[in-house]
């Protein structure tokens, strides 16, 4: 069998083109995302994602990536070292990536204890990252990404959530969409805003439940904070008031607060089986 050739020249089109897809900009005029590394690559493919082209760089591969190449199928490139480290977002690459049709998943119908997410603007790939990872261990519904925040499907994030994003269904919404989906199903909407007198565990979570998340510097826009659906709650989390002491949380600790708390209250009322285990 012959080798497959390898791509080593730093103007290879295929290349420049990978270089070129670490913006979201293209890659939204491409309809593509690209997903690097083992783990993520295997929790795509998982999910249901189609790879429409596997790169490869077995010189950089890590043992789980070494594990994982040859049971992935499809059309494939190898490139050198160089020429992967060039395209490559990470500093140490684990000499795999894939580029598949950017998701549209839609949004499946919740049941009568949904939990989804809102995030409003949220700007940071790591904190998006990590509110789906989060998401995904509290088995929540799905995520509504509005406004032009972190891109919800860009490299970073998918690193950062591990994978979760293509777990849990993700949708990037207008505001008018996303007002209109929670109506629809009846959700009572959680602000999730520190001026709240109502803290987080002493809030009704139960039932179908949105959590509204804002920007750390900016929080909800006035008109999420009062969002007309049939319930609408505000909560804070109390912090110690030690002058000089932190006024504020990370956006993405808050959400696994909140989640796990929707957590706690549903096993209260639940006679089903529970977790083993929180990770």
């Amino acid at each position: 069998m012959t080798a497959p050739e390898v791509i080593t020249s730093l103007q290879n089109a295929l290349v420049k083109r990978l270089v070129r897809l670490r913006t979201r900009r293209e890659r939204e005029l491409d309809g593509v995302i690209v997903i690097e590394g083992a783990r993520e690559t295997t929790r795509a493919l998982a999910s249901g994602v189609s790879p429409s082209l596997i790169v490869t760089c077995p010189a950089l591969y890590s043992p789980e990536a070494l594990a994982v190449a040859p049971t992935l199928t499809g059309e494939r490139v190898e490139l050198s070292r160089t020429a992967f480290e060039k395209v490559s977002g990470r500093e140490n690459p684990d000499g795999l990536l894939a580029l598949a049709p950017t998701p549209r998943p839609a949004l499946p119908d919740p049941d009568e204890n949904a939990v989804v997410v809102v995030l409003h603007g949220l700007e940071k790939p790591g904190n998006v990252g990590a509110i789906l990872r989060t998401a995904d261990a509290a088995g929540a519904h799905a995520v509504l990404v509005l406004g032009r925040g972190a891109d919800p499907y860009g490299p970073n994030v998918i690193r950062a959530s591990q994978g979760s994003v293509f777990r849990v269904p993700t949708a990037v919404l207008t505001e008018a969409e996303a007002q209109a989906w929670l109506l629809q199903h009846a959700f009572t909407t959680v602000a999730c805003t520190p001026d709240a007198p109502q803290t987080y565990w002493d809030a009704p979570l139960t039932g179908r439940v949105a959590l509204l998340l804002g920007t750390e510097h900016e929080g909800l826009p006035e008109d999420w904070r009062s969002a007309q659906t049939p319930s609408a709650l505000s909560v804070s989390i109390p912090m110690h008031a030690a002058p000089g002491g932190a006024d504020s949380l990370n956006v993405a600790t808050a959400a696994a607060l909140v989640l796990f708390e929707c957590v706690r209250q549903r096993r209260s009322f639940s006679a089903g089986p529970q977790p083993e285990a929180f990770l």
